[in-house]
């Protein structure tokens, strides 16, 4: 699909009784559940399902779906602030690599996904123009920090 038709269409599907091609937003703190052991199932992720909306929420898994299709990635994940994309980014790097691609990324934030941000929004997001969003492919520890310390050490 074009990136236009991604941006509009991706992460979801019409409602088959209304017809309508606009998610709608969901604004719920709780789920129910089926049973305890449906909770208890959720909860352990045996099932998959909507468990407490600061974790989840319908309407943010559409946006994560569609942001994921726009970038050509397999997941997404949106926080409420630029704040929390930093700690994610800061706790997770160490965790987390890029699932199911071989390659390493840097990137701009401040020229790419927030270029649209104005300076004060910037420093409320807490990016800055030095800063710089890397994400880790499947590569041996020794290439990348290689690669770090060359590309760092050109700045």
């Amino acid at each position: 699909m074009k990136i236009e038709t991604l941006a509009v269409h991706a992460g979801y599907k019409p409602d088959p009784v209304t017809k309508a091609v606009v998610p709608p937003i969901y604004q719920t703190v709780a789920y129910a559940f089926d049973s305890a052991q449906h909770g208890a199932d959720l909860f352990d992720l045996k099932v998959a399902g909507n468990i407490y909306t600061r974790i989840m929420n319908p309407t943010q898994s559409v946006l994560e779906e569609r942001v994921a299709a726009l970038e050509g990635g397999i997941a997404a994940l949106a926080v409420a602030s630029g704040q929390s994309a930093i700690t994610y980014a800061i706790q997770i790097f160490t965790r987390l690599v890029n699932i199911g691609d071989v390659r390493s990324l840097a990137t701009h934030p401040a020229s790419t996904t927030h270029r649209q941000l104005s300076p004060e929004e910037l420093v409320q997001s807490g990016v800055s123009e030095d800063t710089v969003r890397l994400c880790v492919g499947i590569e041996p520890i020794d290439d990348l920090k290689d690669d770090l310390n060359q590309a760092l050490a050109a700045v």
